[in-house]
């Protein structure tokens, strides 16, 4: 064989340079979550392990000179939790029938719904090879593990579609991302709304600041301090909205070791104490909005912080795009519209994989049919002539 496929329990086997030649890919766009440092930081921090249902089983491909030419990061799943692809009805569906849903394998990135490589190739390698490749080994992978499925979330459109290609079942869902349509500033931008959706904008960011103090931090300007505040923002809103937030104090001192550079910190203060905050994180084109959290209720805060702010980022650092996280209608008014997210599903059992074949195709239609109307009907951007 010119390839051999390696499975591994924990990113660190396969090692940063090996691991980053891969990712470092131009097409993905310097995706700052398939890096070797946050991969790692996610198991190391103990987030990402087999205790928390995320058991690491990263494949690697090597060449015939045993250099790693591709890498997927890959998860032995105990659950459905922390995905942000809901697959609890076909589980659900599964069981009823007598059929063993849980372990899955899973390819994505821990407690992250945000659109990035997952079949990752050096640039100087033959791609559909080594994604073949890959493919290959985590069906094998399945089956010897006896697992009932093989999951892709939040791939790039490209891989989307050449896994389709290879018999993968195809689905799409939708969030909102704001585009940067080459604005020098936050007034360029509010100058292509309605002058309705204008004056709304500014009266919440009004109304979100007063008596308070903001500031963007990143790199050096971070201190422990700051994630001090930002973990107890990040541990009493997960606790009210999930019941059990994924992520432990120990995560955010890693990513501050390791990644401040990448990391875009917004924070809110009032007379000296910090009471919410945002966390994003920068990529090649994109601000990654993150986790949000807040101790004191501010009207209109959590826009001002984690959607007005973060345009203001993006432009100043000349970014294309913001993804603001899953879900959220309420996003398109603030300049956000919908755009697809794609995830891609291997299912052994014919008599599972059939009847979510026949779902996912109607679901697609749904989705592209939803994404036009919300636009149509929502979009806060002026129309031509007006």
């Amino acid at each position: 064989m010119s390839t051999v496929v390696r499975v591994h329990g924990a990113i660190g086997d396969i090692g940063r340079d090996a691991w980053d030649a891969c990712n470092a890919n131009p097409a993905y766009a310097d995706n700052p979550f398939t890096s070797f440092d946050f991969l790692k930081i996610c198991e190391e921090s103990g987030c990402a392990s087999p205790r928390t249902g995320w058991g690491p089983r990263h494949l690697s491909v090597e060449d015939a000179s045993g250099r790693v030419t591709a890498v997927m990061p890959l998860y032995l799943k105990g659950h459905s939790q922390g995905e942000y692809v809901f697959d609890h009805a076909w589980a659900n569906a599964y069981m009823r029938a007598g059929g063993r849903y849980y372990p899955k394998l899973l390819s994505a990135v821990p407690f992250t719904p945000a659109t990035g490589p997952r079949l990752l190739v050096r640039a100087d390698c033959d791609q559909d090879e080594a994604r073949a490749a890959l493919l290959g080994g985590a069906i094998r992978l399945c089956e010897e593990l006896g697992a009932s499925s093989f999951h892709v979330n939040f791939p790039r459109e490209p891989e989307w579609a050449w896994m389709g290609a290879a018999g993968l079942l195809q689905r799409q869902d939708q969030q909102y991302h704001w585009e940067n349509k080459g604005y020098g500033s936050f007034e360029d931008f509010l100058g292509a709304l309605s002058s309705s959706r204008r004056k709304t904008i500014r009266r919440e960011r009004r109304d979100a600041q007063a008596g308070l103090e903001i500031v963007a931090l990143s790199g050096d300007e971070l201190t422990e301090a700051h994630w001090d505040a930002f973990y107890a923002f990040y541990m009493d809103t997960g606790s009210r909205k999930w019941g059990r937030p994924y992520l432990n104090r120990r995560f955010f001192s890693l990513l501050h070791e390791r990644m401040a550079e990448r990391v875009l910190l917004i924070l809110a203060r009032r007379e000296g104490r910090w009471i919410a905050g945002a966390l994003n994180l920068i990529g090649g084109d994109t601000l990654f909005g993150r986790n949000w959290g807040a101790l004191e209720h501010v009207p209109f805060l959590h826009f001002e912080l984690c959607y007005y702010r973060a345009i203001e980022e993006a432009i100043r650092l000349g970014l294309q795009r913001v993804e603001a996280g899953a879900q959220g209608e309420h996003k398109i008014a603030r300049g956000y519209l919908p755009s697809p997210v794609y995830s891609a599903h291997w299912i052994a059992d014919p008599a599972l994989r059939e009847p979510v074949a026949r779902y996912l195709q109607e679901e697609r239609t749904a989705v592209e049919s939803e994404m036009s109307y919300l636009e149509e009907a929502y979009s806060p951007f002026r129309k031509a002539g007006d």
